[in-house]
Formats: C-alpha cells, structure tokens, sequence
C-alpha cells in the first residue's frame, strides 16, 4: 500500500551532517506552514513535544541495513533494522521527545532534535508523560552502550 503525508515545516539549524553522538544540546527551529499557524495555539504549555519527522536522506538498503550492528560500531550485536532506530530504515521517519524551548508565530524553538537542517516534519506531539513515558520499559544492555553519549 502506498501512502502519501505532506510536509507540515521543516528544521533549521546549524547541523548539515548527520551526526552518531551529541544531539542534547542542539538547538533546533522548525518553521510550521504558516496555514498550520494557529494549530500551535496551547503547544507552549509544555515542557516537551514530540517531533515526527521524515529522514530525506536516509538511503535504505536491504543488503546493507536489513541487519547490521548499530551506528556500525564492532562493540555493538547484529540486529534488525526494526530493533534499531536507524535513520536508513524501510520507512525513513525519525521520532524524537525533545524540550520545547518556545513557540513564537509559527516557529518552534526546541532542544535534543536529531535532525539535520532542512529536514521535513510530519508532525508534532505534546508529550504526555502517562502515555509516552513507560516506566518497566525494558530494553537490551547493548542501547545504554550505543545511547551513552548521543544527547
């Protein structure tokens, strides 16, 4: 089945390269369509959103990232790209909890995104902690290793 989403705003900010590590202290404008202005109106309530956004430079390949070790790193298990939040996946879409710094007009000022500038949103979300935050979550030893040093 094919699915078509339109863009909603895009991220400005001063990282052009996709980046393995130190996302926490970026801080990232995402400029909304100026028709989806008033759509903001009670977001700066908030202390955090998330952000749905499409990875338009992630190149997915089946033979190459299917099953890989995350971030290409040797100290890291083999996995599946769906056990893994890669950017070169199937469906490239990037989802991110971040700190909303402000809401002025229709841009966004927001702390911890990682995304590149110019990267397009499909969404954004309040962060609601009684439904986004789970707290017996579960996860393999190896994603405190991997995530250590990325925000």
């Amino acid at each position: 089945m094919k699915i078509e989403l339109n863009s909603i705003g895009t991220v400005r900010n001063n990282v052009a390269n996709q980046k393995d590590i130190s996302w926490g202290n970026d801080v990232s404008e995402i400029i909304i369509d100026e028709q989806l202005e008033k759509g903001l109106v009670g977001l700066s309530d908030f202390s955090h959103i998330i952000v749905v956004y499409y990875l338009d430079k992630a190149n997915f390949s089946l033979d190459k990232h299917l099953v890989r070790k995350p971030q290409g790193r040797e100290d890291m298990p083999m996995v599946g790209i769906l056990s893994q939040r890669a950017k070169d996946r199937p469906n490239p879409i990037g989802i991110t909890s971040v700190e909303l710094l402000s809401v002025s007009g229709n841009v966004i000022t927001v702390k911890g995104l990682d995304a590149i500038d110019n990267t397009p949103i499909l969404d954004i979300k309040p962060y609601y902690p009684m439904y986004d935050c789970k707290d017996n979550a579960i996860v393999p030893e190896w994603v405190s290793r991997l995530m250590a040093h990325y925000f």
